[in-house]
């Protein structure tokens, strides 16, 4: 699904650069469930949107599904995330004007699709939601956010799920729900989940986990990780 080679992605600072990702190389199988920790400020993030094509590298290359995202214009790009990208961020990204419903449906309405309002309807009563369809995202609490967006990411069935930290401005137990929830929607869907956190519990319940640290990736053994 993913073929990611010699990526490298610096940043300058006013005193020399700063380097987040040094000649990283990974494959990421179809299906395949896969968590990135590392500390705040080691790349995680940069990668994840590097992945989503929100940002080019300095080097390498990424391929999805066996597009080379650097040979895509924008335009292409953009409908790359359309069809096949799901992305859930920390900070929920919801349409302030729009209702529960208006957000989940809004990727299948930039698509054209006839049936947007009917799927929409139907994600938001499986993550819990189906009574809350007409609320606006102020009048919801963050728990409930954060599974508008998860419906939204998963509503328009991608091949490839992006999650950056989506528990992170959740309270612990609104934060286990939203997890449970995430991970048993992606495994209905079969799509292939890239998980972005610090919280080794949350990664160790993915298939594979890969350390950042000092601009490389790490395996880590599942064993290693706290229970």
């Amino acid at each position: 699904m993913i073929e990611i080679r010699n990526l490298t992605m610096s940043y300058a600072l006013e005193r020399g650069r700063l380097e987040v990702l040094s000649g990283v190389d990974l494959d990421i199988g179809d299906g395949e469930t896969l968590a990135i920790v590392g500390p705040s400020g080691s790349g995680k993030t940069t990668l994840l949107l590097l992945l989503a094509g929100l940002e080019q590298a300095q080097q390498g290359k990424i391929r999805l599904d066996g597009a080379d995202l650097a040979g895509l214009d924008a335009d292409h790009l953009a409908d790359l995330r359309r069809d096949q990208l799901g992305i859930i961020f920390q900070s929920f990204h919801l349409v302030p004007s729009l209702t529960a419903l208006g957000n989940v449906a809004l990727p299948l309405e930039i698509a054209e699709r006839q049936d947007a309002g009917k799927r929409a309807a139907a994600m938001l009563e499986r993550v819990g939601l189906a009574e809350r369809g007409h609320h606006y995202p102020s009048q919801l609490s963050g728990g409930e956010q954060q599974r508008v967006a998860i419906a939204r990411a998963l509503v328009h069935s991608p091949r490839l799920l992006l999650a950056d930290e989506p528990t992170g401005n959740l309270d612990l137990e609104t934060g286990a729900r939203v997890i449970d929830m995430l991970f048993e929607l992606n495994a209905q869907s079969g799509s292939t989940l890239v998980l972005v956190t610090h919280d080794e519990q949350i990664a160790g319940r993915c298939g594979r986990v890969l350390r950042l640290h000092a601009g490389k990736l790490v395996e880590t053994a599942k064993h290693a990780l706290p229970a």
